[in-house]
């Protein structure tokens, strides 16, 4: 009789073979989905939102990880703070999911209240000797780094995001990203698991047959392709296009826009790539024509000619561009549901019909994300199938996705998996 019993996720995590994709087990089990929570979502830095989600003393907003829930708030001094949103009374949720504005954290079940800090200020009914001090909110620790707010979860954050933080503040500075406005949020929930969503956002391979408004202005040769399968003609463009970006980005950074790659994705804690793109076509932005949705350009740019700086981590995603940027985050619900949030963003000042048009701003990434939604269905459906068999990366266009994989089994690895 063959031997049905899952096998343990240590026996997934061996059976990997370098340069390919995960055992199924790694995409669709719930146990695994658990493990990854507490791994990479608890035990590292993830990307959970931004200055500018609130923008004014009293704004907060609920970030819900797994069964871990956040609030992320300004308070009266104009302080970012990132409270545990859990009652120090019984426990009970003091917001509910989503954006509010509040003058005090009041637990709606027993009325403690709670400053903006996280001090507690009232707790009717529980004696005159009753220590208020140590019943403070839980605080969680967070940087906002050029404006995204990074949060981990472990009394032992690692120290590697340093280098992330060393090469963004300059990177972003020019945006003045803590002080931009969101224009618009979707909120989109894949039928797939965080990793295939991951593996599908560090790939290009599937661009052309799949992203026609986004390759208007992205160029998918950046992300690797085979030379022996190009014609002659492709060939040299492909060649035109690296002794281009030569040029570019000496030009760039000789100009104090630091634009050449910089990446963290083997034998590290915390996952991240950054390299100022070329944008195609008009240049200007990610719109269907590639010229600039907004005449107001986001914080002290003066310039629409310097490409895509991108960046990602392994929870998000983001292009800043001189008129607006695009930024998403990635919270896994279960095995199979993860929430795409994206966030498009703008000058503070720009008014909408005025200074910018909202479809234009937004078509491309929209169409883009729902395509990927898709792409992402098909492959956890195929993951689900008993024929599945992990298949190899391609080594020209997605050795991102391999070193992705061995990142996951190795962080897997150092937490005892």
């Amino acid at each position: 009789m063959l031997n049905r019993l899952p096998s343990s996720i240590s026996a997934l995590l061996d059976a990997r073979a370098n340069g390919h994709s995960l055992p199924a087990g790694l995409y669709v089990r719930e146990d695994v989905f658990e493990a990854d929570i507490d791994v990479f979502f608890h035990n590292h830095w993830i990307c959970v939102g931004l200055d500018c989600d609130v923008p004014e003393p009293g704004d907060a907003t609920v970030i819900d990880i797994g069964k871990t829930s956040l609030i992320l708030l300004r308070d009266d001094d104009g302080e970012i703070r990132v409270l545990h949103n859990v009652c120090r009374h019984r426990g009970s949720r003091l917001l509910d999911p989503g954006k509010t504005i509040v003058s005090k954290l009041v637990c709606p079940y027993h009325t403690w209240t709670y400053e903006l800090t996280g001090e507690l200020s009232y707790a009717p009914h529980m004696g005159k000797d009753f220590d208020k001090e140590c019943r403070s909110l839980k605080p969680v620790t967070f940087k906002s780094i050029g404006g995204l707010i990074y949060v981990c979860l472990s009394d032992t954050p690692p120290e590697d995001i340093a280098l992330l933080e060393q090469a963004m503040v300059e990177r972003l500075a020019p945006y003045d990203i803590r002080n931009a406005k969101i224009a618009h949020q979707t909120d989109v929930i894949e039928d797939g698991n965080w990793k295939l969503t991951m593996e599908n956002n560090r790939e290009c391979y599937h661009c052309s047959a799949n992203h026609p408004e986004l390759c208007v202005s992205f160029v998918d040769l950046d992300f690797g392709f085979d030379p022996e399968t190009l014609s002659p003609e492709d060939r040299e463009q492909a060649e035109e296009h690296f002794r281009l970006y030569e040029e570019r980005t000496k030009a760039w950074e000789a100009d104090g826009f630091p634009s050449a790659a910089v990446e963290q994705l083997a034998d590290c804690a915390t996952n991240f790539r950054t390299q100022r793109l070329i944008i195609a076509g008009a240049g200007e932005s990610q719109t269907h024509d590639a010229t600039a949705a907004s005449s107001k350009l986001l914080g002290h740019m003066t310039r629409k000619d310097l490409g895509d700086m991108h960046l990602w981590g392994h929870n998000s995603w983001n292009h800043f561009m001189g008129d607006h940027a695009v930024v998403a985050t990635v919270i896994p619900l279960s095995a199979g549901k993860t929430l795409v949030r994206t966030k498009w963003l703008v000058h503070k000042d720009a008014v909408e019909g005025v200074d910018y048009d909202l479809d234009k701003l937004t078509d491309v990434w929209v169409a883009t994300t729902d395509q990927d939604a898709d792409l992402v269905a098909r492959s956890h459906a195929g993951a689900l199938d008993p024929a599945y068999q992990p298949g190899p990366y391609s080594r020209f266009s997605e050795t991102n996705l391999d070193k992705f994989a061995t990142w996951y089994i190795d962080r897997m690895r150092a937490h005892g998996y």
